[in-house]
């Protein structure tokens, strides 16, 4: 099934993502990996990623996941591409035959495979606007046809830590993302359920469906180098003493998770899970979790 159509039935639908593959890494690898969790994910999104001057192909990986019958999510920033860089970046992948895309622009936000990857938040909505309004109509941002309109469906980020309080930039910058044409937000990491059912209460008014981030935290030094590195406090003290304090590690990550996930059924429409290179380490997560 579609993203798109998982999303307009309602299902509580379940995505991830992976790094594109740099170095010696192949594209073939990162697809192999995935296997593993095949039937049990709607949709895996690949990032950008330059590593010491060499980009990862992350076009190629998304159409080779989708020739394995998963559903690739295009992920890409807004911020450091002008109009035209962008419209090229979505042609490409439209012609790979990628119909979901998932906008950020660099400054405020985990993802990735790798704790030691960039934060990012906020979408360049006007520049995204532009460009997707031409594409869509099958001109490019010069006025040139293209040989087809371009589509795809849409995710932006949003910042869920604002609970019940969220700011009238806030509200503005996702009413912007929902006239563009959003069909889900994603949310930054989730912890709190009282504060996030305050934040979606909130955020209702959209009528757009909404994504919650959920880390996969193997360990409390994991949760510690999050918060040093990324965000301080975005993993509470709570969640870190009771990883290290309990007896069997595994069982409490996989049990946080579980918890996390089964209070997120009731409040949201899915969960775009972070395992920080642990895809290999996802099944008796997504088992106890009941995905």
């Amino acid at each position: 099934m579609k993203l798109k159509d998982a999303l307009e039935k309602k299902k509580f639908v379940v995505t991830t993502e992976v790094q594109s593959p740099v170095g010696e890494d192949t594209p073939e690898a990162v697809v192999d990996q995935m296997k593993r969790v095949r039937g049990r994910v709607d949709g895996i999104s690949l990032r950008e990623i330059e590593l010491e001057g060499v980009v990862g192909d992350n076009v190629k990986t998304c159409e080779l996941l989708e020739q394995n019958r998963f559903n690739a999510i295009f992920q890409t920033t807004t911020r450091d591409k002008n109009r035209i860089q962008l419209e090229k970046d979505l042609t490409r992948a439209h012609d790979a035959g990628i119909d979901n895309l998932l906008v950020f622009t660099e400054d405020y936000r985990i993802t990735g495979a790798t704790l030691q990857e960039t934060m990012f938040f906020h979408v360049d909505s006007g520049k995204l606007a532009s460009v997707l309004s031409h594409i869509r109509q099958g001109q490019s941002v010069a006025g040139q046809e293209l040989e087809a309109p371009i589509d795809f469906t849409l995710g932006s980020g949003v910042e869920s830590l604002w609970g019940q309080n969220v700011p009238k930039k806030g509200m503005q910058e996702m009413e912007a993302m929902r006239e563009i044409g959003t069909g889900y937000f994603l949310t930054t990491p989730i912890f709190d359920l009282e504060s996030f059912e305050k934040f979606m209460k909130q955020v209702g008014t959209f009528k757009v469906p909404v994504i919650a981030e959920v880390l996969l935290l193997r360990t409390a030094g994991m949760a510690r180098f999050i918060n040093r590195h990324f965000k301080s406090s975005l993993v509470p003290e709570r969640v870190i003493q009771n990883l290290d304090k309990a007896t069997d590690k595994e069982k409490a990550s996989i049990e946080l998770f579980a918890d996390i996930v089964l209070g997120l059924k009731d409040l949201c429409q899915g969960v775009h899970i972070i395992t920080f290179g642990g895809v290999d380490k996802l099944q008796p997560y997504l088992d106890k979790a009941k995905l």
